[in-house]
């Protein structure tokens, strides 16, 4: 099954957002709600089982110049195996416009065991954009193994790269993903990714934000924040935190 879901925001000359671009085709069900202050809001409601293998799912979002868009999905994403082994694909791509500003903070994705998902995230930023992108990534159900997951976030502001980073976990990724060095045991991995042009004339600083959740500078005026939990509890905990101290 292939199915795109587009939106598209524009400021509405009344000091909030319009959503001329609303639409979803089949498990990606489309849903206005309300967002904070300029915000519009939009809700990604599954309307069947999916990413399965075989899968291509798109999600497009382009915020034109001004605009405030608020990106949420109503439940956890599931990667469940095919009937013939094929890997299943999801792709997200945002594009933010000047002056604009877009939080795409979905509910976590989580790999089943037999599933094979690739993710993709691809984000074209303009420099006066502000940007807060949250993933979260659960290595299988309680009490069970993962499928493979392998997972891809592009991000790039002004036309130049400022973040190009991949990650892979489960059978057939590379030797040593849940070693000491990798994951080390933990079946919850999320970032936060917040880009502001604020951060120009006050860069946060780097830290630890607990035992296996750190900030990070990025060369921009953007901050990332990776977090290793053993659940999504706490894994939403520790990203909930960060935002609190970066993000808005």
């Amino acid at each position: 099954m292939r199915a795109t879901a587009r939106i598209g925001a524009v400021a509405d000359g009344r000091g909030g957002t319009a959503l001329p671009l609303l639409a979803g085709e089949g498990p990606l069900a489309l849903r206005r709600t309300r967002g904070e202050g300029a915000e519009a809001g939009v809700m990604l409601v599954g309307a069947m089982s999916a990413p399965l293998g075989g899968d291509h799912l798109t999600v497009e979002a382009d915020a034109g110049p001004g605009a405030r868009l608020l990106l949420r999905s109503a439940a956890a994403t599931l990667a469940l195996p095919g009937r013939h082994g094929e890997p299943a694909r999801y792709d997200v791509r945002l594009d933010l416009a000047a002056d604009s500003a877009v939080r795409w903070l979905p509910e976590p994705l989580v790999s089943v065991r037999g599933s094979d998902l690739r993710v993709r995230t691809r984000v074209e930023l303009a420099p006066t954009a502000r940007l807060l992108l949250r993933e979260e990534q659960v290595l299988g159900r309680t009490g069970e193994a993962p499928g493979l997951l392998r997972s891809r976030l592009t991000v790039n502001r002004g036309g130049r790269p400022l973040l190009d980073q991949e990650l892979a976990c489960g059978p057939g990724a590379p030797d040593g993903w849940d070693g000491p060095a990798g994951l080390s045991g933990h079946r919850a991995i999320g970032q936060l990714l917040v880009v502001d042009p604020e951060f120009e004339t006050a860069p946060p600083r780097a830290a630890m934000l607990g035992p296996f959740a750190a900030a990070t500078p990025l060369a921009g005026p953007a901050v990332l924040v990776t977090a290793l939990a053993p659940d999504a509890l706490q894994l939403r905990e520790l990203l909930d935190e960060a935002w609190r101290t970066y993000g808005w």
